[in-house]
């Protein structure tokens, strides 16, 4: 099943969502006062889960898991366990009585550099996943993603396989 969630740039209000603001590079650290960095989009994962929970209750999955991550997540609120907590009481309030589906964060209080080990033990296609919030054909390096995922491989002591159009990838 695709479901599409077009209407996260109808809304805007991100530097993913709005090509209004810029995506900052050289490290999008929270903005002042330790706001929530530019790149937040609003709620997102609420939109993630409420389609992945409504298709598990039509089908009668009994969990949704999603790869958040706490401690490398930029700042963003709905990577939290407590947004998750709460997330959990939501489905067990907004679903039938009979439905039983958890959501599940196997990663969230994980580093980005033990996913990556993870990973490499599990033999996962490392070179298919992305992280970059600028490209789709080939990452640019100097984003906030990018830099926290070029970081995990560096202190994971494995070389990043995917391309970056500035040349950095690829070593260790």
């Amino acid at each position: 099943m695709v479901v599409h969630l077009n209407h996260l740039a109808q809304i805007g209000g991100s530097a993913l969502t709005d090509t209004r603001i810029a995506v900052p590079e050289g490290g999008a650290e929270p903005g002042p006062g330790n706001q929530i960095p530019p790149t937040y989009v609003p709620f997102r994962n609420a939109h993630f889960l409420a389609v992945a929970v409504s298709w598990a209750e039509v089908i009668g999955a009994k969990a949704v898991f999603i790869g958040a991550v706490a401690e490398d997540s930029s700042g963003y609120p709905d990577c939290r366990p407590e947004y998750y907590q709460a997330f959990r009481r939501l489905v067990r309030e907004g679903t039938r009585p009979e439905t039983r589906i958890e959501v599940v964060t196997p990663v969230i209080g994980m580093r980005k550099r033990e996913i990556i080990l993870l990973g490499n033990e599990l033999a996962a296609p490392l070179d298919r996943t992305w992280s970059c919030y600028q490209f789709e054909d080939a990452a640019c390096g100097v984003c906030d993603s990018c830099r926290l995922r070029l970081r995990a491989f560096t202190e994971a002591g494995l070389p990043d396989p995917v391309s970056y159009r500035t040349g950095i990838g690829n070593r260790v």
